[in-house]
C-alpha cells in the first residue's frame, strides 16, 4: 500500500514549484495502520507558505484514491525545517540544481 500511496503523492504538485510534493521532500513520514488508516507527516517549503491550507487537503484526497485506504490524517510539521537537501535528484535536475 505504501508504494501506491507514494504514486498518488507524486500527483500533487507544489503550486509555486513545478515539482511534486514527494520529489520535493515535503513528505516526512507515511504511517499505514493495521486498519488501513494512513497518517502523513509533511512540511512546507516555508512556514508562511500561502498554500498551507490547500496542500494538506490535496494530499489527503490523493491518498484516499488508493484502494482500501481508510481515514487519512495529514499533519504539518516544521521540525526539521525543509531545505533543498531534502529534494530528490530528479527534483534538483528538474529545477536546474544539478
Amino acid at each position: 500500500m505504501r508504494e501506491q500511496i507514494i504514486i498518488q503523492l507524486s500527483t500533487v504538485f507544489d503550486p509555486e514549484i513545478p515539482v511534486n510534493v514527494w520529489e520535493l521532500g515535503l513528505i516526512y513520514d507515511i504511517r499505514v495502520q493495521s486498519n488501513n488508516d494512513v497518517e502523513i507527516v509533511m512540511t512546507l517549503t516555508a512556514p508562511n507558505c500561502p498554500e498551507a491550507g490547500l496542500l494538506p487537503y490535496q494530499i489527503e484526497q490523493a491518498v484516499k484514491r488508493v484502494p482500501d485506504v481508510g481515514n487519512v490524517d495529514v499533519k504539518i510539521t516544521f521540525e526539521p525545517p525543509w531545505n533543498m537537501d531534502k529534494m530528490s535528484e530528479a527534483a534538483k535536475l528538474e529545477l536546474g540544481f544539478l
